[in-house]
């Protein structure tokens, strides 16, 4: 490396030649540099970011990590996660060498997370500060994993906050049809929420839909990609989770609808968005249906647990749903058997007959 001051601007620059992962030689450099020490420190935290030297500042490491991890994972995951640790975690660590941060340190940032309150003096929610946690354990992880930090400062300080189920907002099927019949002025509003609830879609999978994916003759949709937009530009890559890819058998009246508004667009080709619209869309129709029908606002997404809801009511195996909605049965069962509170009551009464029944049983044998 070499540091070189530009007579032309009155900046300092540094010139970096190193060996990539293949062996060859590169050059990169900086500039720009107001004052030659600012230079020089630029230069002493890419020799440790190139030899993953566990001295470099957290923020470095960032780099490092991302570097790693950004091709590994979807745009959209990766945006997110990046948000989270550039406003949350970056400023209170990034200047911090890695090494060094312990896990008392880790604590004296949670607990500022955890006294936080907005200007309406609300406190992040649980799920939110398990998620901040949750990067920056996975952080550490990748400095434990491969580049030999001794241990996770963030996992021998533990999370923040107890987890527990958070109630969900849903619409009962009754509710669900006022709005449906508020939304007929707009078929590609009905039909789209149409889809959402009859089929328990996620919005980003109903949004990716093509007529290719509907199979009339066997009453089927096949759910193989989702859809975002991602700064400015309309993104569809493969869905949320494995367990996402599934073929959903829809009910004959959906059929027909489907194929009703199909025929609705004109000359639309078989792999073309059937739904061309935003989340915001949904969002603003969810509003305006809720409004006009008098039924309670609940979010785009909670149509979906409103599905769930329903087939937990009709008796269906936590098994079956959780296939029909691409989760695994461990996760209807966590998060939505609250739910059906009757269902605890049904079990108690059931638990209370079996054991009077015993009870008689043995009282004739005596």
């Amino acid at each position: 490396m070499a540091v070189y001051k530009d007579n032309a601007t009155g900046t300092w620059r540094v010139i970096y030649r190193f060996t990539n992962w293949k062996g060859e030689r590169k050059q990169t450099q900086k500039r720009g540099f107001a004052t030659k020490r600012e230079a020089q420190a630029w230069e002493h935290e890419a020799m440790l970011k190139q030899g993953a030297k566990l001295d470099m500042t957290f923020a470095s490491f960032f780099e490092v990590y991302e570097a790693d991890k950004k091709q590994r994972v979807k745009e959209s995951t990766w945006e997110s996660k990046s948000h989270v640790i550039r406003t949350k975690i970056l400023p209170y660590f990034g200047n911090r060498e890695i090494a060094e941060i312990e896990a008392k340190d880790i604590i004296a940032w949670q607990n500022e997370l955890m006294a936080y309150r907005d200007e309406k003096g609300k406190p992040y929610s649980a799920d939110y500060l398990k998620t901040i946690h949750a990067q920056l354990t996975a952080i550490f992880n990748h400095a434990v994993n491969f580049y030999n930090l001794p241990y996770n400062p963030a996992r021998r300080a533990g999370t923040m906050g107890n987890e527990v189920p958070k109630e969900m907002d849903f619409w009962t099927k009754e509710e669900y049809l006022k709005f449906s019949e508020a939304m007929m002025d707009k078929p590609r509003s009905y039909y789209a929420f149409e889809m959402l609830y009859w089929c328990g879609i996620r919005s980003g999978e109903l949004l990716a839909l093509t007529p290719a994916d509907f199979d009339f003759q066997k009453q089927t949709v096949t759910i193989s990609k989702t859809f975002h937009r991602s700064k400015g530009s309309d993104i569809i890559t493969s869905p949320k989770t494995k367990k996402s890819n599934r073929t959903i058998k829809m009910p004959p009246f959906l059929c027909e609808e489907m194929q009703e508004y199909i025929k609705m667009l004109y000359d639309i080709q078989p792999n073309e968005r059937l739904f061309t619209v935003t989340k915001s869309y949904l969002n603003h129709e969810m509003e305006r249906g809720a409004k006009q029908a008098g039924v309670k606002k609940i979010r785009v997404h909670d149509i979906r647990h409103s599905a769930v809801s329903l087939l937990i009511d009709m008796g269906f195996s936590v098994l079956a749903i959780g296939d029909r909605m691409g989760h695994e049965a461990e996760k209807i069962t966590y998060r939505y058997a609250h739910l059906f509170p009757t269902v605890q009551t049904e079990m108690a009464e059931k638990l209370e007959m079996e054991r009077m029944t015993k009870e008689d049983a043995n009282g004739k044998n005596t």
